[in-house]
C-alpha cells in the first residue's frame, strides 16, 4: 500500500488532526545516559528505534518540520543517549541509541544496549516503538534480533522504511511487501509497513496520522 493510498483510508479530519499536533511546539527535554536519569513517567511515548545511521533524528526533524530539534550526523553512532522530545504536552518523541555498526567500543555498545532494552521494558507509558529500517537494504540481522527482543518484551512496534526516496518509485512497493512478508512472523509487530522520506515528506503526514492515533488512544 502507498501512503496516497493510506492517505485516502484515513479522513481528512486525522490528517489535519496530526499535522497541527507535530506543527505545535516540540521541545527538547532530556537526553538520559543511564536508567536512574530517566525521566519520569508522565505522558504516552513513541519511541524511535532502529541501526546507526539509518535516519532516526531526520526522521524527528521531518516529523516536527524542524531542521535541528534532533541532532543528526554522518557518522554512525551519534545519539548516543535516549533523548525525549515534549510535543505539544501531548506525548513524548522518545529517540533511541542506535544499533548495528556504530564505531564505539564494545562496552560502549552493550552500555547502550542494556539502557534501551531497560527502558523498553519498564515503560508502561510506550504506546509504540516506530522500527526503522533503511529501504534499500531491508531487514538486516540486527534488525530481526530487535525484532525478537521487542517480541519478547511485548511491547507493540512497526516497522518505518526511511530513505525510500533512493528507491525507484516502483521499487517503493517491493520493499514494503518484503518488510511486511517478515513482520507477519512476529507477535509485537504491526503487520502494516509505512515508507518514507525524509528529504522529500515522502509518507510523512501518514505517518504522523499513525502516531497520533495511537499515542491519544
Amino acid at each position: 500500500m502507498t501512503p496516497s493510498q493510506e492517505a485516502r483510508e484515513r479522513t481528512a479530519e486525522q490528517i489535519e488532526a496530526a499535522r497541527k499536533l507535530f506543527a505545535g511546539p516540540c521541545d527538547f527535554v532530556a537526553g538520559a545516559g543511564s536508567l536512574e536519569s530517566l525521566i519520569p513517567i508522565a505522558l504516552p511515548e513513541v519511541a524511535f528505534a532502529g541501526r546507526s545511521n539509518v535516519g532516526k533524528s531526520s526522521l524527528v526533524n521531518a516529523l516536527t518540520g524542524r531542521r535541528t530539534l534532533a541532532r543528526t550526523s554522518s557518522s554512525p553512532g551519534h545519539t548516543r543517549q535516549i533523548n525525549f522530545f515534549d510535543l505539544g504536552g501531548r506525548l513524548f518523541l522518545v529517540d533511541l541509541p542506535g544499533y548495528g555498526f556504530a564505531q564505539v567500543s564494545r562496552s560502549m555498545k552493550e552500555t547502550w544496549q542494556d539502557l534501551a532494552s531497560a527502558y523498553l521494558r519498564g515503560r508502561p507509558t510506550l504506546k509504540r516503538v516506530c522500527l526503522l529500517i533503511d529501504a534499500r537494504h531491508g531487514v538486516k540481522d540486527s534488525d530481526r534480533e530487535t525484532m525478537k527482543n521487542l517480541d519478547a518484551a511485548a511491547v507493540s512496534y512497526q516497522v518505518v522504511l526511511t530513505k525510500a526516496d533512493h528507491l525507484k518509485a516502483a521499487a517503493i512497493p517491493k520493499a514494503v511487501a518484503a518488510a511486511e512478508a517478515v513482520a507477519r512472523k512476529h507477535g509485537a509487530a504491526h503487520p502494516k509497513v509505512l515508507p518514507t522520506s525524509s528529504q522529500t515528506g515522502f509518507g510523512i503526514a501518514e505517518l504522523r496520522a499513525e502516531i497520533a492515533d495511537v499515542a491519544t488512544r
